[in-house]
């Protein structure tokens, strides 16, 4: 069962940002997020329950979110966020 995830991405100055992790096969540019009134940047996900790896790509750069639940490392040996569902 799927439960919706809030990602949000504190980039004002960005021209677009996207989420891109094992749930979407990391695919850069499936997942765009909106930007808001205040400058951060937002998407609600269904993720099923586990643990999901992810990252922002931010005007194409990849950036680690200050707020995951941790990080892990992608099968490349990168850094990547990890969101934890229940």
């Amino acid at each position: 069962m799927a439960k919706p995830v809030n990602f949000v991405c504190r980039a004002p100055d960005a021209k677009e940002v996207f989420v891109t992790g094992d749930f979407n096969d990391w695919h850069p540019t499936s997942h765009p997020m909106h930007r808001q009134p205040d400058g951060a940047w937002q998407i609600h996900l269904p993720l099923n329950h586990g643990h999901h790896h992810y990252r922002f790509l931010v005007d194409g750069k990849p950036v680690l979110d200050p707020r995951a639940h941790g990080v892990a490392r992608d099968h490349e040996g990168h850094k990547v966020s990890l969101v934890a569902v229940s």
